[in-house]
């Protein structure tokens, strides 16, 4: 059978189908791998740049870095990603979990997005607590500062040392309870604790698709769709439109 007929064949008898997602998701709309050659990580040091002790530290100097992501982000959804929202409203998408902090699942129309790592929509004083969205910041001279007290701003996304928050562990764990089939695109599943969710999904018996140009999980995926995830995705949706 055709690998898209399976998958689709698997998520349309599905009573409840999620998906997991990573930077593959979103470099065809022109968002870097953070981690691939010539992304962020190999020309900022992640221990001396993606820490929050770095930020506490320096904020001003970490923020040379993150302005230069917060244009990155600044990105459009593609065909996947609206692919994936329009499965959602047809009922046979039950929620995403993304590692990615550029919000592109929720422009697209998904309602249904755990951000597993943050978002970089919002940012917070770290003095005194006072909360802002993006365009108070791209407005803002660089480093941000907040309004009442001054203090540069941090971008709600999770730093390399940071925990991931409880909101998202427990929105997460609900989605995962009781899912029979999991997407899992764009993602290395290298990235702890976001790389146990396939594992948990396949010991409760549920059956995973793999959706990655460069698979990664072997034989615990039931359906391997290798290629790009515009291409995949829009491929699924068609089959089951």
């Amino acid at each position: 059978m055709n690998h898209v007929l399976k998958a689709a064949e698997l998520i349309r008898n599905s009573k409840k189908t999620i998906a997991v997602t990573g930077a593959g998701v979103s470099t065809e709309s022109g968002i870097p791998d953070f981690r691939s050659a010539g992304g962020l990580w190999s020309r900022y040091d992640p221990m001396e740049y993606g820490t929050i002790s770095a930020f506490r530290r320096n904020p001003e100097k970490i923020w040379k870095m993150l302005a230069e992501l917060l244009e990155v982000v600044d990105a459009e959804p593609n065909a996947g990603h609206i692919a994936m929202a329009r499965l959602e409203e047809m009922g046979m998408l039950q929620g995403i979990i993304t590692q990615n902090i550029d919000s592109l699942h929720q422009k697209a129309g998904s309602r249904i997005v755990v951000e597993f790592h943050g978002s970089f929509d919002t940012f917070t004083c770290l003095n005194c607590s006072a909360n802002y969205h993006r365009p108070f910041v791209e407005q803002s001279p660089l480093p941000p500062r907040c309004a009442a007290c001054d203090t540069v701003l941090k971008p709600n996304i999770v730093f390399f040392d940071e925990q991931i928050p409880v909101q998202a562990l427990e929105w997460t764990e609900e989605l995962i309870n009781g899912t029979e089939v999991l997407i899992v695109a764009g993602t290395s599943c290298e990235v702890m604790p976001a790389s146990l969710i396939p594992q948990k999904v396949h010991l409760q018996g549920g059956k995973i698709i793999e959706l990655n140009l460069f698979p990664v999980l072997g034989e615990m995926a039931e359906v391997l769709l290798k290629g790009k995830f515009t291409e995949k995705m829009e491929a699924l949706l068609a089959e089951l439109h």
